[in-house]
């Protein structure tokens, strides 16, 4: 565990991550591009999941290259990391499931996005996320679902769109599940200490 910790807390990965993040974010915003250009400017905070997702993580990223936390972030990237990154994963199986096929670029989705959930759970040692971030955190996600399958602000992908109030009823529960482990993970002790 010693050297996980060495390893998760040194600068070098540090730097790598956060450029990763960066491009990740920048490559996810240019994704919905379309989408974005069709929808109305009140819902377009909540449209691009993912990449907001990753850039919570960003600012994760720079406060930890501080030496600081900035919990809300942590609370905000924990759960929006875990829930993005599992749903893609699940919505990229069930449209291989529906239509029998999946574009390359399904696979490349499902591994980049289990990364994203996998990195916001091993940082998890590291976060001081107090009680009001992860209401903040958990506020935003489930207002987000409102805007996703009320408003019908969903990615727009494939098959989805025949099967939104099964996704719908399941993001919700995923949403669920995500603030739960970002209590349970996030907020647990003992936690490492970031100090370099």
């Amino acid at each position: 565990m010693n050297i996980v910790y060495a390893m998760l807390r040194s600068k070098p990965v540090l730097w790598l991550l956060l450029v990763v993040n960066i491009l990740g974010t920048i490559y996810g915003y240019y994704w919905y591009k379309d989408q974005l250009a069709y929808s109305k400017l009140v819902f377009i905070p909540f449209i691009p999941d993912s990449p907001t997702a990753c850039l919570f993580f960003v600012f994760v990223l720079v406060a930890f290259l501080s030496g600081k936390n900035w919990g809300l972030f942590e609370a905000l990237a924990m759960v929006s990391l875990f829930k993005y990154g599992i749903w893609a994963v699940l919505m990229n199986l069930f449209m291989l499931i529906v239509e029998g096929s999946l574009h390359w670029t399904g696979y490349m989705l499902m591994a980049s996005h289990f990364a994203m959930a996998l990195q916001g759970l091993l940082y998890a040692p590291f976060y001081r996320i107090k009680a009001w971030h992860l209401m903040v955190a958990a506020v935003f996600t489930l207002h987000n679902e409102i805007i996703d399958y009320v408003f019908l602000q969903m990615p727009w992908y494939g098959e989805l769109e025949l099967y939104i109030k099964q996704i719908g009823y399941a993001t919700f529960w995923l949403s669920i599940l995500s603030i739960f482990i970002c209590y349970y993970v996030g907020m647990k002790k003992p936690r490492w200490k970031l100090t370099m």
